[in-house]
């Protein structure tokens, strides 16, 4: 791996743009250059799409989804194009996770099992190509027999972040081709690497050209192209809270349906009669995994007070056996954080929350740290107000705070703009029942942190976004419904006498 890495560097990658079965660079030439952020060599080079560009995907996809060949295909066909590309997937495994890792530089062995679930979803997707159904009502009397159709959507936009490039997109394109949508994604600028090597495998796979379209660029003008444009029929956006406004505004340009996966400030909710070795495990890495570049990080930590002082300093212990460094090096557990700006907004908000009277646990000395690595840091005395509380930080940084009862616990984790996961730790199962129940977010784990599943859907609650993704809802989310009213034999009246 380290030789191929090694020739990554010498000879980086120059991907291509995918437009109706067609790779072809930006319209007036122009390149991303990206490089790694944790060795600080170029590693890959994009295309800088033009508005024209997106135009052309857009129009591939609106002409592909208008002819029906897609749309209206067999399931069974649409399956054996998916399960293809989750075979090219795992065949490709060891390439796609090298290049994720340089240009994310989360760790080699983290993205492996990120590739690795990628193909998970698209088997799941293509099984549910097969399962897609509508309905019947035979209860409307001797002469009308109701049919609800379901339908494909139409044209569907998948706008896609930097930080899980590969999974996230797998989270959303298999499900919507599987519903028989034609697409136009446009991944980060940042890393879209790997969503332009996926072009390659749907292309081998046999997917009909412009079903699929893949653009890389930044958000103005590329984004905005698709969000604005009323041949695209639904956008699916997963970013920041900020930018989901925006797209938000737009889409009322035609109404446009959105399914939108937002920013979240998860909670870690931690009582005296848990498993503390585990909870101390799976609260470090709910708040860590990824460099803390992850929308249901764990970020805020609630636990029991009689408790409170004694698991955060069983946390700092086990955050000096967390290593940092190098992630082609198998015993990282922390890469580098994506780019100078986040690297900065993690800073500034610790040092905000320091001025506000938090108290530096262990971490928060990036300058004793080369480069963009950032060290875990665990922040006590949080109180609700702060705004390392509030705010959605995207690193390693882990707000502690304190309660005596469930129910203050679960105020606590409510008090947020934001609802997509929470964490659990408890042995009482009335508690954890409890919390599942009442904690308003999209996805809940208890005494385990962040497996996933191709069953579960996802998705978030209050400004964590709406719409879900994975499992059978995440297919039904690219659907529209159709009511079939249906005449059985002649009608006995008419509308105007004597006819």
């Amino acid at each position: 791996m380290l030789d191929l890495a090694n020739r990554l560097f010498e000879a980086p990658i120059t991907h291509q743009n995918f437009i109706a079965g067609v790779f072809n660079g930006a319209a007036d030439g122009g390149v991303i250059q990206r490089e790694s952020p944790a060795h600080g060599r170029l590693v890959g080079t994009y295309p800088a799409s033009t508005r024209a560009d997106a135009e052309a995907a857009i129009t591939a996809a609106r002409d592909s989804f208008d002819a029906g060949h897609w749309a209206f295909e067999y399931g069974g066909e649409r399956a054996r194009v998916l399960r293809d590309v989750a075979r090219l997937i795992r065949q490709n495994a060891e390439e796609l996770a090298l290049v994720e890792t340089l240009e994310t530089s989360k760790p080699l062995d983290a993205a492996r099992g990120e590739v690795m679930f990628a193909a998970e979803l698209w088997d799941y997707a293509a099984g549910a190509a097969r399962m897609l159904s509508g309905d019947s009502h035979n209860t409307l009397g001797q002469s009308m027999l109701g049919l609800v159709l379901r339908e494909p959507i139409g044209v569907v936009g998948i706008i896609t972040p930097w930080n899980f490039p590969l999974l996230i997109l797998s989270e959303r394109l298999p499900f919507a081709l599987a519903a028989g949508c034609s697409v136009v994604v446009k991944p980060s600028e940042f890393t879209s690497g790997t969503a332009l090597m996926l072009a390659r495998y749907l292309k081998q796979a046999g997917l009909p050209d412009g079903v699929c379209n893949i653009i890389a660029g930044t958000g103005d003008p590329v984004g905005q192209a698709i969000i604005d444009s009323n041949d695209v029929d639904m956008v699916a956006f997963t970013g920041s809270t900020r930018v989901g406004r925006a797209t938000i505004a737009a889409s009322a340009g035609n109404i446009k349906k959105l399914s939108l996966e937002l920013g979240g400030k998860s909670p870690s909710l931690v009582f005296a009669d848990c498993d503390l070795d585990a909870a101390v495990d799976g609260v470090i890495k709910a708040a860590t995994i990824n460099m803390g570049e992850c929308c249901i990080a764990g970020s805020r930590l609630l636990v029991e007070a009689r408790i409170a002082e004694a698991f955060q300093n069983r946390l700092a212990e086990r955050l000096e056996d967390l290593r940092m460094g190098d992630p082609l090096d198998p015993a990282s557990r922390i890469g580098a954080i994506i780019n100078q700006a986040q690297y900065d907004r993690i800073s500034e908000l610790v040092r905000d929350g320091v001025r506000e009277g938090a108290d530096i646990v262990c971490g928060g000395d990036p300058e004793n740290h080369s480069g963009l690595f950032y060290p875990p840091t665990v922040l006590a005395n949080v109180t609700p107000d702060m705004c390392v509380a509030r705010e959605e930080i995207f690193g390693p940084v882990l707000s502690v705070m304190s309660f005596k009862t469930a129910d203050e616990a679960i105020r606590l984790a409510n008090d947020s703009d934001f609802g997509l996961a929470a964490y659990v730790w408890t042995n009482d199962l009335s508690t954890a029942l409890a919390c599942s129940r009442r904690i308003r977010a999209g996805r809940v784990w208890v005494n385990s942190a962040l497996q996933g599943f191709p069953e579960l859907p996802l998705g978030g609650f209050k400004q964590s976004g709406n719409g879900r993704e994975t499992g059978r809802y995440g297919v039904e989310e690219y659907t529209e419904l159709k009511s079939v009213h249906l005449q059985v034999g002649r009608q006995s009246e008419r509308w105007v006498e004597g006819a």
